[in-house]
């Protein structure tokens, strides 16, 4: 498939928004449990949900981008019953949403005691925005991943891997951006973001390791004889049937070349894993903030190759038709 670059801005910006704001909710909640320092409300967490929206932001803006016609936008939203797509454009505005009013009571203080569950536990305006938010965030994740791992004709892409590999990414780079806010910060919650951010940076290697290893070994279910309907042992094609390109030619295969397309996999590789790793770690024995914020920018460089590669790898039928272009 030819890799959409507006597309690959969205899916890494909103998965990075996601990820920080799962980052910072998890510091609030081991501080309410007392297991971590509670943090200022309004440098800390206002300005942390600030962050998470500014990227969300960015990546609805890019995915403008990718339409023919802007104004029609809304309409994206109008099969909501079949289409993962249109699911995601309904839950990304209503997340969006929740974490703004999330951070608006950081911000504010105003957070009103609405029920109570039995004699010691209150049920505040910010846990219930928190839990909204939270469950927002992993439908987000779920539409998104399934947007590509429901089209079953794009073998590379049918996998509950990408389901998961979209939710890991996400949730690493965010772990790895809220280290380095922390950082930043001066926050005593680095280093517990720091170890999310390599906890699950491991994770997600090892379940892009095992959806590279399946792409990997793959076994077409069509061939030249079922696209073209002919059963003939031996088929040879000499053109595709018109003297130029096509939008089928353009839009369904990444134009690439084979040494271009296995360096951005290593590349994607060696950026999003083991150099961010080995920077949080230079950044945990020097505690300098720096190594942090390096460390979520290297990723997301990778993380940008690594969406380009996931669009690329991905094999329409239709280019067995098309093989000679």
């Amino acid at each position: 498939m030819h890799p959409a670059i507006s597309i690959i801005f969205l899916t890494t910006l909103i998965g990075a928004g996601q990820g920080l704001f799962l980052a910072l909710y998890s510091g609030q909640l081991y501080s309410a449990f007392k297991v971590l320092p509670a943090q200022d409300p309004v440098h800390f967490y206002t300005l942390g949900s600030l962050l998470a929206l500014a990227l969300l932001v960015a990546g609805l803006v890019s995915s403008f981008f990718h339409l023919g016609r802007p104004g029609r936008a809304w309409r994206a939203a109008s099969q909501w019953r079949t289409s993962w797509m249109s699911r995601e454009v309904i839950i990304l505005p209503a997340f969006m949403a929740s974490v703004a009013v999330w951070g608006w009571i950081h911000y504010s203080g105003w957070n009103p005691l609405l029920f109570t569950l039995g004699d010691s536990y209150s049920v505040d305006l910010m846990l219930v925005c928190s839990v909204v938010a939270t469950v927002f965030c992993f439908a987000l994740f779920l539409c998104t991943g399934m947007i590509y791992a429901g089209i079953k004709m794009l073998q590379e892409w049918a996998t509950p891997l990408t389901v998961i590999n979209y939710t890991l990414f996400g949730a690493a780079s965010g772990f790895m951006l809220a280290a380095g806010f922390a950082a930043w910060q001066g926050s005593a919650l680095t280093g517990f973001f720091a170890g999310w951010a390599i906890i699950l940076t491991i994770l997600v290697l090892i379940t892009r390791a095992a959806s590279l290893f399946r792409n990997a070994r793959i076994k077409p279910k069509s061939t030249l004889q079922t696209a073209i309907g002919i059963r003939h042992t031996h088929i040879e094609q000499k053109a595709q049937g018109s003297m130029g390109g096509s939008f089928n030619t353009r839009e369904y295969f990444h134009g690439a070349s084979t040494r271009k397309y296995k360096n951005v996999k290593w590349a994607f590789l060696i950026l999003v894993f083991p150099i961010p790793l080995c920077l949080l770690s230079a950044g945990l024995i020097s505690n300098l903030p720096g190594l942090f914020v390096a460390a979520f920018l290297v990723q997301y460089v990778g993380l940008l190759m690594e969406r380009w590669f996931f669009f690329a790898q991905a094999n329409h039928p239709q280019n067995l038709y098309y093989q000679t272009v």
